[in-house]
């Protein structure tokens, strides 16, 4: 059973990465039906947070069907970082989680994210007054270090265990790297296999397929995998792992009916948070991914994203639900 503190996860947990615009709650209640076992809000920025920005508050909003659900901040100040922490911890999340791995220019060049692999022991000073601020459990998110020369993330690994995290996910790109090239799982194996860890270790990056997620679990000894683009427009990613671990087979991808099913109940989840317009409107986001690859439905996707309301939408996902009904996906 892996834990973090008193959470418990399960045999081999899989965690819904955070993602910036994409893992709202309308997208977290359908990878949590679709088998996540932890998820985290949108990275949340701690100077937003202390000054009461709306969008920063906003992000705060969580619900009991999420549960367990980490709040994820970020930031390059430690008072602020400290002050965020506080005010996370109000809205009752089951943990706190900080970003030390986003690695876009616009949270970099103000030293967060990914800026701290620069200066780690800030980075651990920054992490131990967040420990201090909360009595919730605290974790990391973070890179295996800014560049090649860099790649530092063993003794990070145990100078964050030392000051009291209760959890490390760990990509396996450089900043440097951004999203490019492929996640390198050597060093997070490493860092597993160090005797002087004893908090979970999970892996990040690249985890597409149900036979990667085992082959990654079997080979490097992680004890859980962190799942993030894999997952848009196939929130289903989860079950589909989990079944192949335990039964060696895969699952067949959902038919049409199913997909349009999880469209409409990511629909409902989006206008019952933002509201109709504004809930159909971000929502068009999706339809491209959730339709992805399949023949012909360039004219259904321009009608889904120009839909007005409500019942316009549900209209065409019906129409389309009719015009694949017998269609096969391969996984």
């Amino acid at each position: 059973m892996v834990k973090i503190g008193t959470i418990e996860l399960g045999d081999f947990p899989l965690l819904l990465a955070p993602m910036e615009d994409v893992s709202d709650p309308p997208f977290r209640a359908v990878c949590k039906a679709g088998g996540a076992d932890l998820m985290y809000t949108e990275f949340i920025s701690s100077e937003g947070l202390i000054r009461h920005a709306a969008k920063s508050t906003q992000k705060l909003d969580i619900f009991e069907y999420e549960r367990p659900i980490g709040i994820q901040l970020f930031g390059g100040n430690v008072d602020s970082m400290r002050e965020a922490a506080e005010i996370a911890a109000a809205a009752n999340p089951n943990l706190i989680d900080i970003n030390y791995g986003c690695p876009v220019k616009a949270v970099a060049c103000k030293g967060a994210g990914a800026a701290l692999l620069q200066d780690i022991p800030k980075m651990v000073r920054m992490t131990e007054e967040v420990v201090k601020a909360t009595s919730l459990p605290v974790t990391v998110k973070t890179r295996l270090g800014w560049d090649d020369s860099t790649k530092n993330i063993v003794e990070v690994a145990e100078r964050l265990q030392d000051i009291g995290i209760k959890a490390l996910a760990i990509h396996g790109r450089t900043r440097v790297q951004m999203y490019k090239g492929s996640a390198d799982w050597t060093l997070i194996g490493k860092v597993k296999e160090n005797p002087r860890m004893h908090i979970p270790v999970f892996g990040n990056g690249d985890i597409d397929s149900p036979q990667k997620a085992l082959e990654y679990k079997n080979r490097y000894g992680v004890d859980g995998v962190m799942i993030g683009r894999a997952a848009i427009g196939a929130p289903w990613v989860f079950n589909e792992i989990k079944h192949f671990i335990k039964t060696g087979a895969l699952l067949p991808s959902p038919d049409m009916t199913e997909r349009v099913r999880i469209v409409k109940q990511h629909l409902d989840f989006s206008i019952r948070w933002k509201g109709e317009r504004l809930g159909i409107f971000e929502m068009r986001r999706h339809y491209t991914n959730y339709f992805k690859g399949i023949a012909d439905f360039k004219v259904y996707r321009s009608q889904l994203v120009e839909a007005p309301t409500y019942h316009d939408v549900m209209a065409i996902l019906d129409q389309v639900v009719h015009t694949y009904a017998e269609s096969v996906f391969v996984a």
